[in-house]
Protein backbone atom coordinates (compact mmCIF):
# COMPACT_ATOMS: atom_id res chain seq x y z
CA UNK A 1 0.00 0.00 0.00
CA UNK A 2 1.26 3.73 -0.35
CA UNK A 3 3.12 4.99 2.13
CA UNK A 4 1.53 8.21 2.15
CA UNK A 5 -2.29 6.87 2.13
CA UNK A 6 -1.21 4.67 5.13
CA UNK A 7 -0.34 7.97 6.26
CA UNK A 8 -3.31 9.68 5.97
CA UNK A 9 -5.15 7.45 7.48
CA UNK A 10 -2.99 7.35 10.34
CA UNK A 11 -3.65 11.03 10.55
CA UNK A 12 -7.33 10.62 10.26
CA UNK A 13 -8.08 7.84 13.05
CA UNK A 14 -5.37 10.41 15.37
CA UNK A 15 -7.59 13.14 14.53
CA UNK A 16 -10.85 11.13 15.31
CA UNK A 17 -9.43 10.06 18.26
CA UNK A 18 -8.44 13.48 19.36
CA UNK A 19 -12.31 14.99 18.80
CA UNK A 20 -13.58 11.37 20.33
CA UNK A 21 -11.39 12.87 23.81
CA UNK A 22 -12.49 16.25 23.29
CA UNK A 23 -16.28 15.15 23.46
CA UNK A 24 -15.43 13.09 26.62
CA UNK A 25 -13.64 16.12 28.45
CA UNK A 26 -16.15 18.42 27.57
CA UNK A 27 -19.03 16.23 29.19
CA UNK A 28 -16.79 15.50 31.76
CA UNK A 29 -15.56 19.34 32.93
CA UNK A 30 -19.18 20.82 32.67
CA UNK A 31 -20.15 18.57 35.35
CA UNK A 32 -18.07 20.34 37.63
CA UNK A 33 -19.72 23.88 36.33
CA UNK A 34 -22.99 22.91 37.05
CA UNK A 35 -22.55 20.82 39.67
CA UNK A 36 -23.17 24.03 42.00
CA UNK A 37 -26.53 24.50 40.53
CA UNK A 38 -29.45 24.00 42.92
CA UNK A 39 -31.64 20.70 41.25
CA UNK A 40 -35.58 22.16 40.97
CA UNK A 41 -34.89 26.00 41.76
CA UNK A 42 -38.20 26.25 40.56
CA UNK A 43 -40.11 23.63 42.37
CA UNK A 44 -42.63 26.35 43.85
CA UNK A 45 -43.69 27.19 40.08
CA UNK A 46 -45.82 25.34 37.81
CA UNK A 47 -43.52 25.42 35.44
CA UNK A 48 -42.24 22.00 33.62
CA UNK A 49 -40.36 20.81 30.72
CA UNK A 50 -41.41 18.50 28.88
CA UNK A 51 -37.86 16.22 27.38
CA UNK A 52 -34.71 18.08 26.82
CA UNK A 53 -34.76 19.92 23.67
CA UNK A 54 -38.79 20.06 23.72
CA UNK A 55 -40.45 23.17 24.06
CA UNK A 56 -40.84 24.95 27.78
CA UNK A 57 -44.36 24.74 28.60
CA UNK A 58 -45.58 27.19 31.15
CA UNK A 59 -48.48 25.50 33.04
CA UNK A 60 -51.29 27.77 34.21
CA UNK A 61 -54.08 27.53 36.44
CA UNK A 62 -57.47 27.33 34.37
CA UNK A 63 -59.73 30.11 36.09
CA UNK A 64 -63.01 28.16 35.10
CA UNK A 65 -61.54 24.42 35.51
CA UNK A 66 -58.93 24.83 37.81
CA UNK A 67 -57.18 22.74 35.67
CA UNK A 68 -53.49 23.30 34.35
CA UNK A 69 -53.36 24.20 30.74
CA UNK A 70 -49.94 23.73 29.17
CA UNK A 71 -48.71 26.54 26.77
CA UNK A 72 -45.70 26.48 24.78
CA UNK A 73 -43.17 29.40 24.07
CA UNK A 74 -40.82 29.36 21.95
CA UNK A 75 -38.41 26.52 20.89
CA UNK A 76 -34.83 26.64 20.70
CA UNK A 77 -33.08 29.48 22.45
CA UNK A 78 -36.12 28.84 24.96
CA UNK A 79 -35.01 25.32 25.82
CA UNK A 80 -33.10 22.93 23.56
CA UNK A 81 -32.94 21.39 20.14
CA UNK A 82 -34.86 18.22 19.92
CA UNK A 83 -36.05 16.50 16.81
CA UNK A 84 -39.98 15.52 16.91
CA UNK A 85 -40.51 13.79 13.85
CA UNK A 86 -39.34 10.96 12.08
CA UNK A 87 -36.74 12.57 9.73
CA UNK A 88 -35.05 14.59 12.22
CA UNK A 89 -36.53 17.98 11.29
CA UNK A 90 -38.44 19.14 13.94
CA UNK A 91 -41.32 19.73 12.29
CA UNK A 92 -45.15 18.89 13.04
CA UNK A 93 -45.64 21.05 15.63
CA UNK A 94 -42.59 21.47 17.58
CA UNK A 95 -40.84 24.57 15.13
CA UNK A 96 -38.35 26.25 17.40
CA UNK A 97 -36.44 29.71 17.12
CA UNK A 98 -33.77 29.92 14.74
CA UNK A 99 -30.19 30.35 16.00
CA UNK A 100 -28.99 31.58 12.89
CA UNK A 101 -30.87 34.41 12.69
CA UNK A 102 -32.39 33.80 9.47
CA UNK A 103 -34.98 30.56 10.17
CA UNK A 104 -35.95 28.14 12.95
CA UNK A 105 -33.43 25.83 13.85
CA UNK A 106 -33.29 21.82 13.32
CA UNK A 107 -32.37 19.35 15.76
CA UNK A 108 -29.56 18.18 16.58
CA UNK A 109 -30.20 14.59 17.27
CA UNK A 110 -29.45 11.59 15.08
CA UNK A 111 -32.96 10.88 14.95
CA UNK A 112 -36.45 12.37 15.05
CA UNK A 113 -38.07 9.26 15.21
CA UNK A 114 -40.64 7.88 18.03
CA UNK A 115 -37.84 6.13 20.28
CA UNK A 116 -35.23 8.00 19.48
CA UNK A 117 -32.70 9.68 22.11
CA UNK A 118 -33.03 13.22 22.89
CA UNK A 119 -30.43 15.69 24.02
CA UNK A 120 -30.21 14.41 26.84
CA UNK A 121 -30.14 10.83 25.63
CA UNK A 122 -32.99 9.30 27.00
CA UNK A 123 -36.43 8.94 25.48
CA UNK A 124 -39.90 7.17 25.84
CA UNK A 125 -39.69 3.73 25.48
CA UNK A 126 -35.55 3.94 25.87
CA UNK A 127 -33.15 3.29 28.60
CA UNK A 128 -30.63 5.77 29.67
CA UNK A 129 -28.14 3.23 28.49
CA UNK A 130 -29.32 2.72 25.36
CA UNK A 131 -29.42 6.08 24.29
CA UNK A 132 -26.19 8.14 25.89
CA UNK A 133 -22.17 7.43 25.56
CA UNK A 134 -21.39 7.11 29.18
CA UNK A 135 -24.67 6.00 30.90
CA UNK A 136 -23.13 6.30 34.33
CA UNK A 137 -23.62 10.04 33.67
CA UNK A 138 -27.02 9.88 32.79
CA UNK A 139 -28.65 10.39 36.06
CA UNK A 140 -26.50 13.00 36.17
CA UNK A 141 -27.26 14.93 32.85
CA UNK A 142 -30.88 14.59 34.01
CA UNK A 143 -30.43 16.35 36.93
CA UNK A 144 -28.29 19.04 34.76
CA UNK A 145 -31.32 19.45 32.79
CA UNK A 146 -33.97 19.89 35.84
CA UNK A 147 -31.74 22.52 36.63
CA UNK A 148 -32.02 24.17 33.26
CA UNK A 149 -28.54 22.88 32.17
CA UNK A 150 -28.91 20.57 28.98
CA UNK A 151 -26.04 19.41 26.45
CA UNK A 152 -26.63 17.76 22.86
CA UNK A 153 -23.67 16.71 21.17
CA UNK A 154 -23.39 15.05 17.77
CA UNK A 155 -19.89 13.58 16.32
CA UNK A 156 -20.51 12.83 12.88
CA UNK A 157 -17.89 11.42 10.58
CA UNK A 158 -18.10 11.36 6.21
CA UNK A 159 -16.18 8.66 4.08
CA UNK A 160 -17.07 9.82 0.74
CA UNK A 161 -15.24 8.73 -3.09
CA UNK A 162 -15.17 10.27 -6.42
CA UNK A 163 -15.35 7.04 -8.84
CA UNK A 164 -16.34 9.48 -11.83
CA UNK A 165 -15.04 12.62 -13.21
CA UNK A 166 -14.80 15.38 -11.22
CA UNK A 167 -11.39 17.04 -11.21
CA UNK A 168 -9.65 13.82 -8.76
CA UNK A 169 -10.94 10.41 -8.01
CA UNK A 170 -10.08 9.50 -4.54
CA UNK A 171 -11.74 8.12 -1.52
CA UNK A 172 -11.66 10.61 1.74
CA UNK A 173 -12.28 11.03 5.10
CA UNK A 174 -13.33 13.92 7.14
CA UNK A 175 -15.40 14.66 10.24
CA UNK A 176 -17.25 17.26 11.74
CA UNK A 177 -17.81 17.81 15.95
CA UNK A 178 -20.69 19.77 16.90
CA UNK A 179 -21.07 20.55 20.58
CA UNK A 180 -24.34 22.64 22.22
CA UNK A 181 -25.34 23.61 25.47
CA UNK A 182 -28.64 25.35 26.46
CA UNK A 183 -28.82 27.48 29.52
CA UNK A 184 -32.50 28.11 31.31
CA UNK A 185 -32.05 30.76 33.50
CA UNK A 186 -35.61 30.34 34.46
CA UNK A 187 -34.15 27.00 36.70
CA UNK A 188 -30.44 28.44 37.34
CA UNK A 189 -31.26 31.25 39.10
CA UNK A 190 -35.19 32.46 38.98
CA UNK A 191 -34.84 34.76 35.87
CA UNK A 192 -37.54 33.81 33.54
CA UNK A 193 -37.85 33.69 29.93
CA UNK A 194 -34.04 34.02 29.92
CA UNK A 195 -31.81 31.52 27.98
CA UNK A 196 -28.33 30.90 26.72
CA UNK A 197 -27.28 28.75 23.80
CA UNK A 198 -23.22 28.23 23.36
CA UNK A 199 -22.21 25.96 20.61
CA UNK A 200 -18.88 25.29 19.83
CA UNK A 201 -17.36 23.10 16.35
CA UNK A 202 -14.56 21.86 14.27
CA UNK A 203 -13.54 19.79 11.41
CA UNK A 204 -11.19 17.38 11.44
CA UNK A 205 -9.90 15.05 7.58
CA UNK A 206 -10.39 15.64 4.64
CA UNK A 207 -13.61 16.26 2.25
CA UNK A 208 -13.90 14.90 -1.11
CA UNK A 209 -15.42 18.46 -1.86
CA UNK A 210 -12.74 19.82 -3.54
CA UNK A 211 -12.06 16.79 -5.81
CA UNK A 212 -15.52 16.66 -7.13
CA UNK A 213 -15.52 20.05 -9.19
CA UNK A 214 -18.57 21.85 -8.43
CA UNK A 215 -19.70 24.82 -6.25
CA UNK A 216 -21.85 23.78 -4.06
CA UNK A 217 -19.81 21.01 -1.30
CA UNK A 218 -21.29 17.61 -1.28
CA UNK A 219 -20.41 17.16 2.37
CA UNK A 220 -21.07 20.72 3.66
CA UNK A 221 -20.87 19.68 7.76
CA UNK A 222 -16.91 18.56 6.55
CA UNK A 223 -15.69 22.24 5.97
CA UNK A 224 -17.29 24.29 9.08
CA UNK A 225 -17.11 25.86 10.47
CA UNK A 226 -13.42 27.16 8.45
CA UNK A 227 -11.70 25.35 6.29
CA UNK A 228 -7.98 25.91 7.18
CA UNK A 229 -7.98 24.76 10.29
CA UNK A 230 -8.80 22.21 13.14
CA UNK A 231 -9.43 24.01 16.06
CA UNK A 232 -12.50 24.46 17.81
CA UNK A 233 -14.52 27.62 17.51
CA UNK A 234 -17.19 29.30 19.26
CA UNK A 235 -20.02 29.78 16.75
CA UNK A 236 -22.80 30.27 18.69
CA UNK A 237 -23.05 32.58 22.36
CA UNK A 238 -26.93 33.83 22.27
CA UNK A 239 -28.74 35.28 24.84
CA UNK A 240 -32.85 35.19 24.63
CA UNK A 241 -35.27 36.74 26.43
CA UNK A 242 -39.05 35.91 26.24
CA UNK A 243 -40.99 38.56 26.82
CA UNK A 244 -44.39 36.85 26.44
CA UNK A 245 -45.21 33.95 24.61
CA UNK A 246 -45.81 35.37 21.22
CA UNK A 247 -42.44 37.59 21.34
CA UNK A 248 -38.51 36.81 21.74
CA UNK A 249 -35.78 39.01 21.20
CA UNK A 250 -32.52 37.74 20.92
CA UNK A 251 -28.42 39.08 21.08
CA UNK A 252 -25.26 37.76 20.67
CA UNK A 253 -22.91 35.93 18.38
CA UNK A 254 -24.95 32.99 15.97
CA UNK A 255 -24.47 31.14 13.40
CA UNK A 256 -26.98 31.24 10.31
CA UNK A 257 -26.62 27.45 8.99
CA UNK A 258 -30.22 26.94 10.62
CA UNK A 259 -31.54 29.20 8.60
CA UNK A 260 -34.47 28.09 5.59
CA UNK A 261 -36.20 25.73 7.98
CA UNK A 262 -37.46 22.92 5.78
CA UNK A 263 -39.16 19.54 7.05
CA UNK A 264 -37.16 16.98 4.68
CA UNK A 265 -33.90 19.82 3.24
CA UNK A 266 -32.29 20.91 6.45
CA UNK A 267 -30.66 19.10 9.17
CA UNK A 268 -26.91 20.89 9.49
CA UNK A 269 -25.55 18.31 6.70
CA UNK A 270 -25.42 15.79 9.30
CA UNK A 271 -29.01 14.21 9.75
CA UNK A 272 -30.90 14.86 6.19
CA UNK A 273 -28.80 15.75 2.95
CA UNK A 274 -25.33 15.63 2.62
CA UNK A 275 -24.78 18.37 -0.03
CA UNK A 276 -25.05 21.87 0.94
CA UNK A 277 -27.82 22.51 -1.86
CA UNK A 278 -30.48 21.04 0.29
CA UNK A 279 -29.23 22.50 3.74
CA UNK A 280 -30.09 26.12 2.68
CA UNK A 281 -30.84 28.08 0.01
CA UNK A 282 -27.48 28.86 -1.68
CA UNK A 283 -28.44 31.80 -3.16
CA UNK A 284 -28.04 33.84 0.57
CA UNK A 285 -24.77 32.75 1.60
CA UNK A 286 -23.46 35.98 -0.23
CA UNK A 287 -25.18 38.44 1.82
CA UNK A 288 -25.33 36.53 5.06
CA UNK A 289 -22.14 35.60 7.01
CA UNK A 290 -22.11 31.92 8.54
CA UNK A 291 -21.11 33.35 12.17
CA UNK A 292 -21.00 36.58 13.86
CA UNK A 293 -22.04 38.88 16.06
CA UNK A 294 -26.30 40.21 15.56
CA UNK A 295 -29.58 40.61 17.31
CA UNK A 296 -32.90 39.94 16.36
CA UNK A 297 -36.62 39.68 17.27
CA UNK A 298 -39.03 36.30 16.24
CA UNK A 299 -42.74 36.54 16.33
CA UNK A 300 -44.57 33.34 17.68
CA UNK A 301 -47.84 31.20 16.79
CA UNK A 302 -48.20 28.68 19.04
CA UNK A 303 -43.95 28.71 20.30
CA UNK A 304 -43.48 28.48 16.72
CA UNK A 305 -42.05 31.18 15.15
CA UNK A 306 -43.42 32.54 12.20
CA UNK A 307 -42.04 35.71 11.23
CA UNK A 308 -38.13 36.89 12.59
CA UNK A 309 -36.19 39.72 11.47
CA UNK A 310 -32.48 40.30 12.44
CA UNK A 311 -29.55 42.74 12.55
CA UNK A 312 -26.30 41.23 11.61
CA UNK A 313 -22.61 42.16 11.49
CA UNK A 314 -22.14 42.47 7.69
CA UNK A 315 -18.79 40.36 7.73
CA UNK A 316 -18.09 36.76 9.26
CA UNK A 317 -16.42 36.30 12.57
CA UNK A 318 -15.68 32.71 13.14
CA UNK A 319 -12.56 32.69 14.23
CA UNK A 320 -12.81 36.17 16.59
CA UNK A 321 -15.14 37.14 19.35
CA UNK A 322 -16.01 40.07 16.65
CA UNK A 323 -16.60 43.24 18.66
CA UNK A 324 -13.46 44.96 17.03
CA UNK A 325 -14.95 44.15 13.69
CA UNK A 326 -18.97 45.12 14.97
CA UNK A 327 -20.35 47.05 11.90
CA UNK A 328 -17.06 48.33 10.52
CA UNK A 329 -17.94 47.02 6.97
CA UNK A 330 -21.40 47.28 7.15
CA UNK A 331 -24.60 45.54 8.30
CA UNK A 332 -26.54 42.60 6.88
CA UNK A 333 -30.39 42.81 7.43
CA UNK A 334 -32.18 39.46 7.29
CA UNK A 335 -36.19 38.45 7.43
CA UNK A 336 -38.06 34.93 6.90
CA UNK A 337 -41.86 34.36 7.38
CA UNK A 338 -42.52 30.67 7.36
CA UNK A 339 -46.79 30.09 7.54
CA UNK A 340 -48.17 26.42 8.18
CA UNK A 341 -50.12 25.41 6.08
CA UNK A 342 -52.60 22.27 5.70
CA UNK A 343 -53.21 21.20 2.07
CA UNK A 344 -54.78 17.83 1.13
CA UNK A 345 -55.42 17.86 5.06
CA UNK A 346 -51.57 17.38 5.79
CA UNK A 347 -48.68 19.88 7.47
CA UNK A 348 -46.97 22.06 5.73
CA UNK A 349 -45.17 25.31 4.91
CA UNK A 350 -44.79 28.24 3.03
CA UNK A 351 -41.47 30.27 3.49
CA UNK A 352 -40.78 34.06 2.18
CA UNK A 353 -37.34 35.79 3.09
CA UNK A 354 -34.96 38.18 2.02
CA UNK A 355 -31.38 39.65 2.55
CA UNK A 356 -29.72 42.51 2.36
CA UNK A 357 -26.19 43.30 2.95
CA UNK A 358 -24.41 47.12 2.74
CA UNK A 359 -20.82 46.17 2.80
CA UNK A 360 -18.53 46.90 -0.20
CA UNK A 361 -17.82 43.72 -2.53
CA UNK A 362 -14.74 43.68 -4.75
CA UNK A 363 -14.03 39.94 -4.83
CA UNK A 364 -15.16 36.73 -4.05
CA UNK A 365 -14.44 35.57 -0.46
CA UNK A 366 -13.39 32.21 0.95
CA UNK A 367 -16.22 30.75 2.18
CA UNK A 368 -16.68 27.18 2.97
CA UNK A 369 -20.49 26.75 1.54
CA UNK A 370 -19.66 27.08 -1.37
CA UNK A 371 -16.71 26.79 -3.50
CA UNK A 372 -15.43 29.68 -5.53
CA UNK A 373 -11.84 30.68 -6.33
CA UNK A 374 -10.77 34.00 -4.78
CA UNK A 375 -10.62 36.24 -7.54
CA UNK A 376 -11.37 40.09 -8.38
CA UNK A 377 -14.56 41.27 -9.23
CA UNK A 378 -16.30 44.76 -10.15
CA UNK A 379 -16.47 46.91 -7.22
CA UNK A 380 -20.06 47.52 -5.75
CA UNK A 381 -21.60 48.46 -2.63
CA UNK A 382 -24.53 46.31 -0.82
CA UNK A 383 -25.95 43.02 -2.14
CA UNK A 384 -29.16 41.25 -1.76
CA UNK A 385 -31.13 38.16 -2.26
CA UNK A 386 -34.48 36.71 -1.99
CA UNK A 387 -35.69 33.04 -1.79
CA UNK A 388 -38.77 30.45 -0.91
CA UNK A 389 -39.23 27.18 0.11
CA UNK A 390 -42.05 24.79 0.66
CA UNK A 391 -42.16 21.32 2.33
CA UNK A 392 -45.47 19.68 2.56
CA UNK A 393 -46.44 16.08 3.45
CA UNK A 394 -48.15 13.66 1.78
CA UNK A 395 -48.45 10.76 3.21
CA UNK A 396 -48.71 10.27 7.09
CA UNK A 397 -48.88 7.27 10.03
CA UNK A 398 -52.44 7.72 11.21
CA UNK A 399 -51.42 6.29 14.41
CA UNK A 400 -47.75 8.53 14.84
CA UNK A 401 -48.39 11.56 12.84
CA UNK A 402 -44.73 12.42 13.58
CA UNK A 403 -44.24 9.63 10.97
CA UNK A 404 -44.91 10.57 7.10
CA UNK A 405 -43.45 11.73 4.24
CA UNK A 406 -43.73 14.28 1.36
CA UNK A 407 -41.88 16.91 -1.00
CA UNK A 408 -40.21 20.15 -0.59
CA UNK A 409 -39.16 23.00 -3.32
CA UNK A 410 -36.97 26.14 -2.75
CA UNK A 411 -35.93 28.78 -5.26
CA UNK A 412 -34.23 32.04 -5.19
CA UNK A 413 -32.73 35.19 -7.26
CA UNK A 414 -29.74 37.30 -6.21
CA UNK A 415 -28.06 40.50 -7.06
CA UNK A 416 -26.22 39.17 -10.24
CA UNK A 417 -23.56 42.12 -10.37
CA UNK A 418 -22.01 40.62 -6.22
CA UNK A 419 -23.33 37.35 -6.12
CA UNK A 420 -21.75 34.13 -7.84
CA UNK A 421 -25.07 32.87 -8.32
CA UNK A 422 -28.03 34.75 -10.02
CA UNK A 423 -31.09 32.26 -9.29
CA UNK A 424 -31.29 28.75 -7.70
CA UNK A 425 -33.83 25.72 -7.65
CA UNK A 426 -34.40 22.47 -5.99
CA UNK A 427 -36.72 20.31 -5.23
CA UNK A 428 -37.24 16.76 -4.01
CA UNK A 429 -38.78 14.18 -1.82
CA UNK A 430 -37.67 12.94 1.47
CA UNK A 431 -39.08 12.02 5.27
CA UNK A 432 -40.18 8.43 7.08
CA UNK A 433 -38.85 5.64 5.94
CA UNK A 434 -42.15 3.77 3.93
CA UNK A 435 -41.06 0.33 5.65
CA UNK A 436 -42.62 -0.39 8.48
CA UNK A 437 -40.39 -2.53 10.26
CA UNK A 438 -37.69 0.59 10.14
CA UNK A 439 -39.76 2.99 11.38
CA UNK A 440 -36.41 5.17 12.80
CA UNK A 441 -35.34 5.55 9.49
CA UNK A 442 -35.79 7.85 6.60
CA UNK A 443 -34.99 9.11 3.23
CA UNK A 444 -34.66 11.51 0.80
CA UNK A 445 -33.97 12.36 -3.08
CA UNK A 446 -33.23 15.82 -4.38
CA UNK A 447 -32.17 18.04 -7.47
CA UNK A 448 -30.74 21.66 -7.42
CA UNK A 449 -30.05 23.41 -10.64
CA UNK A 450 -27.19 26.40 -9.33
CA UNK A 451 -27.45 29.03 -11.86
CA UNK A 452 -23.81 30.79 -12.28
CA UNK A 453 -24.20 34.95 -12.19
CA UNK A 454 -23.71 36.81 -15.87
CA UNK A 455 -22.03 39.34 -14.21
CA UNK A 456 -19.87 37.43 -12.21
CA UNK A 457 -19.03 34.58 -14.51
CA UNK A 458 -16.23 36.67 -16.93
CA UNK A 459 -14.49 36.89 -14.21
CA UNK A 460 -14.35 33.21 -12.92
CA UNK A 461 -13.52 32.35 -16.62
CA UNK A 462 -10.65 34.32 -16.49
CA UNK A 463 -9.48 31.33 -14.13
CA UNK A 464 -11.23 28.27 -14.87
CA UNK A 465 -11.86 28.79 -18.85
CA UNK A 466 -15.49 27.96 -19.49
CA UNK A 467 -18.09 28.12 -16.56
CA UNK A 468 -21.91 27.29 -16.76
CA UNK A 469 -24.02 26.58 -14.86
CA UNK A 470 -23.86 23.77 -12.26
CA UNK A 471 -26.49 20.57 -10.99
CA UNK A 472 -26.61 17.55 -9.36
CA UNK A 473 -28.82 14.73 -7.68
CA UNK A 474 -28.35 13.44 -4.50
CA UNK A 475 -30.20 9.71 -2.77
CA UNK A 476 -29.87 8.93 1.05
CA UNK A 477 -31.19 6.51 3.16
CA UNK A 478 -30.71 6.72 7.16
CA UNK A 479 -30.45 3.73 8.73
CA UNK A 480 -31.15 4.26 12.41
CA UNK A 481 -28.67 1.34 13.56
CA UNK A 482 -29.18 1.97 17.52
CA UNK A 483 -31.08 4.87 19.52
CA UNK A 484 -28.02 7.23 19.26
CA UNK A 485 -26.33 6.06 15.85
CA UNK A 486 -27.12 6.55 12.40
CA UNK A 487 -25.45 5.51 9.18
CA UNK A 488 -26.49 6.87 5.97
CA UNK A 489 -25.47 5.41 2.62
CA UNK A 490 -25.32 8.33 0.17
CA UNK A 491 -24.91 8.55 -3.59
CA UNK A 492 -24.49 12.02 -5.50
CA UNK A 493 -24.15 13.06 -9.31
CA UNK A 494 -22.73 15.78 -10.07
CA UNK A 495 -22.35 18.06 -13.26
CA UNK A 496 -19.99 20.80 -12.19
CA UNK A 497 -19.95 24.45 -13.72
CA UNK A 498 -16.81 24.34 -15.24
CA UNK A 499 -17.30 23.02 -18.64
CA UNK A 500 -13.76 20.77 -19.26
CA UNK A 501 -14.78 19.05 -16.03
CA UNK A 502 -16.78 15.59 -16.29
CA UNK A 503 -19.78 14.92 -14.36
CA UNK A 504 -18.38 13.31 -10.74
CA UNK A 505 -20.19 10.22 -9.27
CA UNK A 506 -19.78 10.27 -5.28
CA UNK A 507 -20.80 7.51 -2.99
CA UNK A 508 -20.46 7.54 0.36
CA UNK A 509 -21.11 7.02 4.20
CA UNK A 510 -21.81 9.31 6.63
CA UNK A 511 -22.18 8.20 10.88
CA UNK A 512 -23.46 10.43 12.88
CA UNK A 513 -23.18 9.49 16.88
CA UNK A 514 -25.81 11.86 19.23
CA UNK A 515 -24.63 12.00 22.65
Amino acid sequence: MDPMKIHNRRRFLLELQNSLRFACVLSAGTCAAVSCFPVGVQAQEANGLAKAGHFKAIEQCDTAEGKPVARKLAGNQLAGNQCDDANGSGELGSGELGSGGVGPVACDGASGAAGACDSLGASSGASQEECVLFPSLAATRKEWEQSGFVLQNNLTQFYFGNTSGGIERDFRYAGHGDYLANFDFGKLIGKQGAFLKLRAEHRFGETINDATGVVLPPTIAGDLPVLDSTNIYLTNCLFTQALSESFVLYAGKLDTLDGDMNAFAHGRGIRQFSNGAFVANPIALRTIPYSTLGTGMAFLMEGTPWLIFNVLNATDTTRTVGLDQLFNDGVALATEMRIPTNFFGKPGHQLFAGTWNSREFTSLDQDPRIIFPNVPIAKQSGSWSLYWNCDQYLVSDPSNPKRGWGYFGRAGIADEGTNPLGYFLSGGIGGSSPMQSRQRDSFGVGYYYAATSNDIAPFINTIFGGFADGQGVEMFYNIATSKRLTITPDLQVLVPSREQIDPALLVGLRANYNF
